[in-house]
């Protein structure tokens, strides 16, 4: 059985830009969202998300969204740290249209999880190096939450 940490070792919440939309491709429809900026808080890692990532999305047929995002943290000492994150964003087609709106939206209501690795050369920080992490995530109008657990 795989554990998870009880409590999260980090939130992020990050901000985001409009969705950029591609249309349909061979792989589905395709959008990018800006990753703005943002903070990182939480037990293990606090800094803030610097502006320049980005979240690469294709919305597949059965209305589930593939996520690809890649973007850095800037800890409160200085340290960066890359992160490479993948999921999926999935529920009842109302929900999914809700928050498509924008509107607040109850996270236990829409499935949205994403895999996490990180890379760095910061000896402080070393330890993201060698592990995975699970991430639970909320989105909201423009900006998303990820509350971030240490694969155990």
């Amino acid at each position: 059985m795989i554990a998870l940490s009880e409590r999260p070792i980090f939130t992020i919440q990050a901000e985001l830009g409009a969705i950029q939309q591609f249309g349909r491709t061979p792989y589905g429809e395709r959008r990018v969202i800006d990753i703005l900026g943002g903070t990182v808080s939480g037990p293990r890692l606090a800094g803030r998300i610097l502006p320049g990532g980005a979240d690469w999305q294709i919305v597949r047929s059965d209305g589930a969204a593939d996520i690809q995002a890649r973007y850095t943290i800037e800890t409160s000492a200085g340290a960066r740290i890359l992160v490479d994150s993948r999921g999926l964003r999935h529920g009842p087609s109302e929900v999914l249209a809700a928050l498509a709106r924008g509107h607040k939206v109850d996270p236990a209501l829409y499935y949205f999880r994403t895999v996490m690795r990180f890379e760095t050369a910061d000896p402080a920080t070393d330890w993201l190096n060698r592990i995975l992490a699970l991430a639970r995530g909320e989105r909201a109008a423009q900006s998303v939450r990820l509350d971030v657990h240490e694969v155990l």
